[in-house]
């Protein structure tokens, strides 16, 4: 990667687009440093760093800390990919959409587009409204001359601060892909994860040469987090490039004096095609009572239950979210993979699968094969997520596991890797071009 870099650095239209993304990133991160007026920061912070393990805490982390530090993009650019997934599944639901996005061709793409960012900025609205109930004792009413009458428009512009930070990151993420490299979106949360990396370990090195009591103890817990991010690493990239080759063989045709067809190829099947969409989904869905308990403050003896067996640690929420994770990773390789389109564009085109009879036989083989791949990719999303934090709560490294999750590794591996093919294509491109001239 380091060698791409430095062969797209030389290319003069390569390295504008990439200083234009890395001006943007800049961007992204100074409004991450412009705090909101009307919430009581100190107190925000010490709420949230009790939220380790919650979905708060991811999305904290995917902002680079901006919800815990109440800056303008506290929401940062999840309602966004809340809103992508939810249309996307909204797709495949209704057929109009199916048609507008397969049939439309480039206005279609842009339709679907700009309805994922009017439902962006709902989304936003909704969720700043909710972390707004859950932190409502913070908000700062000497803003308003501690007239109680006017609270009301405070916490509206704290709401309209939210979706305006929501609706920045999102200009800011299509104009790098636009004119920078790479996906912008994926980009903004590739920056916000390494940032809040960096400020876990920056805390944890001032712990070591502070030389107090802890300072034995945070040597070995960064220690300890750097070999188990190496290990992860290693692990995320071999299952993210691996993939199943199936063999399709394609009869020759004879049509007037030309013979078509008599190729191989193969269909690849990624073991790990959902990504980390099973574990946004299984944190989210498993976080989303605990979020309606706080926001309306039930302390019921049901509410009291809930949030003492469903904490992160306890063996009833890992098994839940290990069960959850391995339902949409099913579900989701369903949407991505359908054995019976594949099956019907094999047969076709005069394909076959070698020891597989066209028709429904192939459809049942892909499905199997799809299954079984589908399972050892869930199984390993479920250890990725739970081993390495179980380890470092165990050894006291808290604030590392709260920093940077092991989902937030997955996403950034995926970007990195993703970035990379991105910056190979631009040399590639720019090649061609010189070449052809």
């Amino acid at each position: 990667m380091f060698e791409t870099l430095k062969n797209a650095w030389k290319i003069k239209e390569v390295r504008v687009k990439l200083l234009i993304t890395l001006a943007l990133l800049l961007v992204f991160r100074l409004g991450a440093f412009i705090p909101i007026a009307g919430i009581n920061i100190d107190e925000l912070e010490v709420i949230t760093e009790s939220l380790g393990g919650s979905f708060l805490s991811i999305m904290d982390a995917v902002v680079g800390g901006s919800l815990s530090n109440g800056t303008i993009f506290a929401l940062g650019i999840s309602p966004y990919i809340t809103a992508s997934i939810i249309i996307q599944l909204l797709t495949v639901a209704f057929p109009a959409l199916e048609r507008l996005s397969k049939e439309g061709g480039e206005e279609g793409r842009k339709k679907i587009a700009q309805y994922t960012r009017i439902f962006a900025i709902v989304l936003a609205v909704v969720q700043g409204i909710g972390i707004l109930l859950s932190y409502r004792n913070l908000i700062d009413t000497a803003l308003v001359d501690n007239n109680p009458s006017w609270t009301w428009v405070l916490y509206v512009a704290i709401v309209l601060q939210f979706a305006a930070g929501t609706a920045l990151c999102m200009w800011v993420g299509e104009r790098i892909t636009d004119y920078g490299v790479g996906n912008g979106i994926s980009l903004l949360i590739f920056t916000g994860i390494i940032a809040s990396a960096g400020s876990a370990i920056r805390a944890e090195l001032f712990t070591v040469f502070s030389g107090t009591e802890q300072a034995s103890q945070s040597a070995f817990n960064l220690i300890l987090f750097v070999v188990i991010v190496t290990i992860i690493f290693a692990l995320i990239v071999w299952v993210d490039l691996a993939e199943r080759k199936i063999p399709v063989q394609y009869a020759k045709q004879i049509k007037g004096r030309k013979i078509y067809g008599g190729k191989s190829t193969y269909i690849p099947i990624r073991i790990n095609a959902s990504g980390v969409m099973p574990l946004i989904f299984a944190y989210a869905l498993l976080s989303f009572p605990s979020l309606i308990i706080s926001m309306f403050n039930l302390s019921g003896s049901v509410a009291t239950w809930f949030t003492l067996n469903f904490s992160p640690g306890r063996w009833l929420y890992t098994l839940l979210l290990s069960l959850l994770i391995l339902f949409f990773a099913f579900f989701y390789a369903q949407i991505q993979f359908n054995p019976d389109d594949i099956s019907r564009s094999i047969q076709q085109y005069g394909g076959f699968i070698p020891g597989i009879r066209p028709g429904r036989p192939t459809t049942d083989h892909l499905r199997k094969i799809s299954n079984r791949i589908t399972l050892f990719g869930a199984i390993f999303l479920a250890l990725i997520a739970l081993v390495p934090s179980l380890i470092l709560s165990i050894t006291g490294g808290s604030i590392l596991v709260n920093a940077i999750s092991t989902t937030g590794l997955l996403i950034v591996v995926s970007v990195a890797l993703e970035f990379d093919k991105q910056l190979e294509s631009q040399i590639m491109m720019k090649h061609y071009k010189g070449f052809l001239e």
